[in-house]
This record gives structure tokens, C-alpha cells and sequence, in this order.
């Protein structure tokens, strides 16, 4: 019982930090954001049994890209006119639309109704992910992890280049 409720909690708070990096505007906001979503996430891997994950979105992401980023963010001329507002313009449409996806989710979770399966199927868990992802797929979740350095870098080339200015 405590544990669905636990899971419950990251999974929201998750959603909510998630949401939140749409519709903030100042860039350490969206950092701090950004990194309560990543905890919450390891929240959830560590409920659900892959403690190496949980560790790694902690030590990885929450520990060092995210002190990378946050860098960053302190390079950018924060005198810029458009950090002053604490919320984008988007924040109306953002909420618009999310609420519009949480009820489309809300509709196809209670009417679908999953088969049971068939006798022999070997039912699906957490471990057969683990050891499929991490024998098939690493290598693209590291060149995931390169991408966002190199836009990183992009974003800051295209700040210098254009010397703080906005439009």
C-alpha cells in the first residue's frame, strides 16, 4: 500500500516538475525543475525495483549533467528584459493542452480493458527490460546523452553569436 502511494507521488511529482519546465521562463528555474523531475524519476526506477538505474539517474544526470547545465545557465546574461516575467506566454495553452491529454488519458485507462495472457507467456517485469535495454540499447543512450551536450553547446554558439540580444 505505502509503496503505490509512494509511487503515486513521484510519478506526480515527475509530471508536475515536467510541466513546469514548459511554462517557466527564467532558464534556473527550468534547471531546478528539470532536476526535481530527474529525483522523482529515480524515485520511481528505485520503487520499482532497478536500484542501478535509480543510482545512475542520480549520480549521472541529477550529479553532473545537471551541475554542467546549471553552469551554463549562470554564463547566460540573465539582464535580458524576457527573464523578468516568471512564467512563459505559453503557460495558458500549456495548461490547456495538458488537461486536455491528462482527460484523453483519464478516458483510455478506464475504458480499455487489458486481456489476460495467454497460458505460457511469460509475464513482463522490469528485469527482461533491464537486461534487453542494457545489452541491445546502451549505445544510443549514451549517444542520447552527447546530443544534448552538443545542443549545449549550440545553444551557447548561438547566444555568443548574437551577443545577448533576443529575437
Amino acid at each position: 500500500m505505502i509503496e503505490s502511494a509512494l509511487l503515486y507521488l513521484f510519478a506526480f511529482a515527475a509530471l508536475g516538475g515536467g510541466m513546469l519546465m514548459l511554462v517557466l521562463q527564467h532558464p534556473m528555474r527550468v534547471a531546478l525543475a528539470l532536476i526535481a523531475t530527474m529525483l522523482s524519476l529515480a524515485g520511481v526506477y528505485a520503487l520499482l525495483g532497478v536500484h542501478v538505474i535509480a543510482v545512475f539517474q542520480v549520480l549521472i544526470y541529477v550529479g553532473a549533467v545537471m551541475v554542467f547545465m546549471v553552469y551554463v545557465i549562470m554564463l547566460i546574461d540573465v539582464r535580458d528584459r524576457s527573464f523578468v516575467d516568471k512564467y512563459s506566454r505559453m503557460l495558458v495553452p500549456g495548461i490547456v493542452v495538458g488537461a486536455l491529454l491528462a482527460g484523453a488519458l483519464t478516458l483510455a485507462t478506464l475504458a480499455e480493458v487489458p486481456a489476460p495472457p495467454a497460458a505460457g507467456t511469460p509475464p513482463f517485469g522490469v528485469q527482461p527490460f533491464a537486461q534487453i535495454f542494457l545489452e541491445d540499447y546502451w549505445l544510443y543512450f549514451e549517444l542520447t546523452s552527447v546530443l544534448l551536450v552538443v545542443a549545449v553547446v549550440a545553444a551557447i554558439a548561438v547566444i555568443k553569436e548574437r551577443g545577448g540580444r533576443r529575437g
